[in-house]
């Protein structure tokens, strides 16, 4: 286990603490216009975790993976439009997401030293090394989890 694990998974759990029950209509509140929901906030995060970690492994995603990883910018990071629809960000689709996420970085972020070598261009367009792909990975989620409590007090977040 690596220092970056340890701090992904105390980062990322508090995350997904601040997702449990949460409704579908709640994943889908939008605070604002150019705000993300919570439910496009946690696809991102797992897009980032996937987007790093096939350009560390040299490995190409398709199907679902392949969308989840063009969450990583796709309306986030430029003016695309979210590569998923409200109508399919359910909480079971947002956990599936998280969890296929989790299962693809983790052994790499448990035991990083095989990939700081290696040079991946992150999702706000610089070319950086293995070692600073861990870094933004093992902090990423704590900055959507303040936006998730931001959006869920926001006075007119729907109850449950």
């Amino acid at each position: 286990m690596s220092d970056f694990s340890v701090t992904w998974d105390l980062v990322r759990g508090r995350f997904l603490g601040s997702l449990e029950g949460l409704s579908d209509a709640q994943l889908n509140w939008r605070l604002h216009p150019k705000s993300l929901t919570i439910g496009e906030a946690a696809i991102h995060v797992a897009g980032v975790e996937m987007f790093f970690a096939s350009q560390l492994q040299a490995d190409s995603l398709d199907g679902l993976d392949a969308r989840v990883a063009q969450a990583s910018t796709q309306g986030v990071v430029n003016d695309l439009e979210f590569p998923f629809g409200e109508e399919e960000i359910t909480v079971e689709l947002v956990t599936q997401i998280l969890d296929r996420a989790s299962a693809y970085l983790r052994p790499l972020i448990e035991e990083p030293d095989a990939w700081r070598g290696h040079s991946i261009v992150s999702a706000l367009g610089p070319v950086i090394d293995g070692t600073g792909a861990f870094a933004r990975l093992a902090y990423h989620p704590a900055y959507h989890h303040a936006q998730v409590y931001l959006i869920s007090t926001a006075p007119e977040f729907p109850a449950v």
